[in-house]
């Protein structure tokens, strides 16, 4: 096992507070044994400790055959002669699992957050919650996602007397894009880079790795070779964030010319004009009184705001500018920001 990943360093850490965290975060290249490591002491807590888990997926589709799709590899590793089962509960809102018999635990949706709220109860004996593939590679995530998944957690660690119960949140996925809502609610966004190995915040841990030999035993593969210039492979094998560019985040010179304000996502984004460049640039210093202002979605559209729909002239200019390589952007986010509001 020692060319495949260890979570020991990672669970041992404790919060940028000196605290016990609540959410551990683990990244690394496909393949590095990841999923296998966390799934593999969930099941050892439960034969050891009795300690049930809770699965989480995105959509309720997702449960069918949660149990093979949980257990299948790590049996036929660790836990050969043992069967899990799953059973679906509350119209398929969610299912119960058994191994040999035995409850062990229960997979949940997240898209579901609102029946498990009612059902609550149901849940107060799960100890640690597994939400594998928490970064989406097409970015398709659940409406409000993260307000879902608190709202799931909520659910869990309520009961047995407590007002709040410790129930650790298990997120394993891929280098996506920093720009995934996990990131960008928690504050990772913006203290990210391709040097951070470790990192805490309030309340969680963040262990970003690399495993050589997994990425080695993907290039040596004949399949990846003759991709071996598709990003995807690089993303596969080498840990490269698969939906981050860098690419014109720069800061022109000049005095710019204030043209507008975006707002997605809750914020505010300024874009600005350097004619003498033919450069357009957008940062987060938004000036609120300018009056061609567009919301890029329905959630933020408010009052004095037009929807982004009936702004064609502005964002066809945009687009040429765009189209043309003429944009530049503070960050990723503001890079993101546009991209939501430019694309078709």
């Amino acid at each position: 096992m020692s060319n495949y990943y260890d979570g020991t360093k990672l669970l041992s850490l404790k919060d940028i507070n000196g605290n016990k965290p609540e959410i551990f975060i683990c990244t690394s290249n496909r393949t590095a044994g990841k999923t296998t490591f966390f799934n593999r002491l969930l099941v050892n807590s439960f034969n050891k400790r009795g300690a049930k888990f809770g699965l989480i997926y995105r959509y309720k589709y997702e449960l069918d055959d949660c149990a093979t799709k949980f257990y299948k590899d790590i049996r036929n590793l660790f836990f050969t002669g043992t069967e899990m089962t799953s059973k679906p509960k509350g119209k398929g809102v969610y299912h119960e699992l058994y191994i040999n018999g035995k409850h062990c635990g229960y997979a949940l949706a997240l898209n579901c957050a609102e029946q498990i709220k009612k059902l609550s109860h149901l849940f107060n004996d799960i100890d640690a919650m597994m939400l594998d593939e928490f970064q989406s590679e097409t970015n398709n995530y659940c409406p409000r996602e993260v307000q879902k998944f608190i709202s799931v957690h909520t659910s869990i660690a309520r009961g047995n007397g407590e007002q709040v119960r410790y129930v650790p949140v298990y997120m394993v996925g891929n280098p996506i894009t920093i720009l995934n809502p996990y990131y960008v609610e928690m504050g990772i966004s913006e203290r990210l880079n391709d040097k951070v190995h470790f990192l805490r915040g309030d309340g969680f841990v963040l262990e970003q790795g690399f495993n050589a030999s997994a990425s080695e035993a993907q290039l040596e593969s004949g399949f990846n070779r003759a991709f071996l210039r598709n990003q995807y492979v690089a993303y596969s094998s080498q840990a490269v964030y698969l939906n981050d560019n860098k690419t014109f985040i720069e800061k022109p010179e000049g005095f710019p010319k204030y043209i507008g304000t975006l707002r997605y996502l809750g914020k505010e984004y300024g874009i600005k004009e350097y004619a003498e460049q033919g450069i357009v640039y957008c940062d987060d210093k938004a000036d609120s009184t300018f009056p061609n202002r567009i919301s890029v979605t329905t959630d933020d559209h408010q009052i004095n705001y037009v929807m982004l729909k009936r702004s064609d002239m502005f964002i066809s200019a945009m687009r040429f500018y765009f189209d043309h390589g003429c944009f530049r952007f503070k960050d990723l986010k503001c890079k993101e920001a546009i991209l939501k509001a430019l694309s078709y």
